[in-house]
């Protein structure tokens, strides 16, 4: 989704956290699975996008020339706009939770610039962020820190001067950001540590904690990261493959998912005999991946990703 940082080979262990962060997105965006684990939802949705936000503000690369940054940024903005519009035509006529009542061209227009709907939230923000921070750091002439604070209160006056953004989201774009902008590896600022779970579940067992705006929602971020890469180089080396192909190729699981998650309600009642969720949420989750890959493989092989995405393969 993000761009690769700068010159550099890509980083595996990033695909791989991604890969994992990108399936709770999915498992949680089952209804089902989310109405019968509601505390297992509530501790994911603590961590895993504010980590895929890290993620992204550290990827960005703002050495890019306008034209090219710019081209990106357009060609996130033409699908991201027209999945969040087809998403909100969808949800005046199926019956979803986030149920639109009355459509029209404002609400298009609100939805699609101020304040999205599902999932397209993620891509929204990653849009506004990462634009203001090419134009900080590339056109206005100050120290470092003092460009990292303009950008820190620039995200908190469009979060609370206009809320087309959420300060929450912004803060952990801006910690990538930091890592980025002080040449600080990656890796090594989120050790790996198998110790780390334990203050993790400790604060889990808390439900005052599970929120990604306060201190203790950003060390169980912080925690599970750790957590993450220290299982990292113990995994076999056929599942790493399917992480990082998983990992790189986020963007279209981003987009198309909420379509699939929808037609997995269909064979819901094929697992009336498993109690637990767990088989039905392994199929779903495999369906729904498996799917958005083959809209990605179909795009390219009918050479007309460059015209969906802006590029001439969106699978990598």
């Amino acid at each position: 989704m993000a761009q690769d940082h700068g010159n550099l080979k890509r980083i595996e262990e990033l695909d791989y956290l991604k890969c994992i962060f990108i399936i709770l997105m999915v498992i949680f965006h089952l209804v089902f699975i989310g109405d019968k684990y509601p505390y297992a939802k509530k501790i994911v949705y603590t961590f895993h996008m504010p980590a895929f936000l890290i993620i992204s503000g550290y990827l960005v690369n703002v050495r890019k020339s306008p034209g090219k940054f710019f081209r990106n940024m357009l060609w996130i903005f033409i699908p991201y706009a027209v999945m969040e519009i087809g998403y909100v035509i969808m949800s005046s006529v199926l019956p979803v939770r986030e149920k639109v009542t009355e459509l029209s061209g404002q609400l298009l227009l609100s939805k699609t610039f101020l304040s999205p709907m599902g999932p397209y939230w993620y891509l929204h923000t990653l849009l506004i962020c990462s634009i203001i921070y090419y134009l900080v750091y590339n056109y206005v002439k100050l120290s470092g820190i003092s460009r990292f604070i303009l950008l820190g209160l620039i995200f908190f006056v469009l979060s609370y001067g206009t809320s087309i953004l959420s300060f929450a989201n912004a803060i952990y774009f801006l910690a990538g950001i930091f890592i980025c902008q002080s040449n600080f590896s990656f890796i090594s600022s989120f050790q790996p540590s198998a110790l780390a779970a334990i203050p993790f579940i400790i604060l889990c067992c808390f439900p005052e904690n599970l929120d990604r705006s306060t201190l203790t929602g950003v060390t169980i971020t912080y925690l599970s990261i750790s957590i993450l890469l220290f299982i990292y180089p113990y995994l076999p080396v056929q599942i790493t493959k399917i992480h990082h192909f998983i990992g790189r190729n986020t963007l279209v699981i981003l987009l198309f998912s909420p379509v699939f998650t929808l037609l997995s309600k269909k064979f819901l009642p094929f697992f009336s005999f498993e109690p637990t969720g767990v088989c039905f949420m392994i199929v779903a989750v495999a369906f729904t991946i498996a799917g958005c890959i083959g809209i990605g493989w179909l795009t390219d092989r009918l050479n007309i990703s460059q015209y969906c995405f802006g590029k001439k393969r969106i699978l990598s």
